[in-house]
Formats: C-alpha cells, structure tokens, sequence
C-alpha cells in the first residue's frame, strides 16, 4: 500500500491513496478540514464498522444500520497522541441478538480492527453498544 501527502499552503495538505482517492487535512487544528488526527480517529471509526457489519451479516443478523461515535483524548503536551480512545456503536436491525452484537464489537477492536489494533499498542481502547 502506498500513499503521498502533498502540501498545498499554510498548514493545508493533501492526501492521496493508491487507490486513487483525495482527502485534504488541515494541520491548524481543522479550521479547513479534518486534522490528521481526527483522520486517524475516523479511521478507527471506519474500519471498526466494517468488522461490527461485516460479522453481524456473517451471524445472518438483519442489520440495518451502525454508527460508530468515538471520543478520544490526548496528551496535553507534544506529541499530543491518544491515550484513550472509545467507539459506541448504536445498531439497528431486525431481531438483532445482544450477545451477538457484543460479540462482533469486542472482537472488532480485540481481533480484527487493523487501525484499532495499531493504535492500541499504545492506547487504551475501548468500547460499548446499544441496539437502538
């Protein structure tokens, strides 16, 4: 896999993947766009919902709809990385089973989560749900 950042001005830069996609990002805290770091944090978002959809289908549960709302904190001082980091997961669906969706969450960040399972090398990461 491979990526290029370009700068564009001021602390505006654009990112670009392999596969063809731009996103900008805005290093001044995200007056423009999302900073790197709310990129990372929507990352994890992302490729956790994957998982929690993914297995949730694979357990033929009738999803219809995941949204993952992560909060995060971070050091006060540089580097200002996470030291913490939460999704929630609110699931919909038909007939969805609760220990299923506990399941499908818990192995999310414990198995399967690639961005979750990197930054949980040095971050507490954790988790909840709740079948709306």
């Amino acid at each position: 896999m491979q990526a290029e950042v370009k700068w564009v001005e001021n602390f505006k830069f654009l990112g670009q993947s392999q596969s063809g996609h731009s996103v900008v990002m805005d290093g001044s805290g995200g007056a423009t766009a999302p900073s790197p770091m709310e990129m990372v944090l929507m990352a994890a978002g992302g490729c956790s919902s994957v998982d929690v959809v993914d297995g949730l289908k694979s357990a033929n549960q009738q999803v219809t709809a995941c949204n993952a709302k992560l909060t995060a904190e971070r050091r006060e001082t540089a580097p200002r990385i996470f030291t913490l980091v939460n999704i929630h997961f609110d699931v919909s669906g038909v007939d969805l089973d609760p220990s299923v969706v506990e399941k499908v969450t818990t192995d999310s960040l414990e198995k399967y989560c690639s961005v979750c399972l990197m930054l949980g090398k040095g971050v507490t990461m954790t988790h909840s749900w709740a079948i709306v």
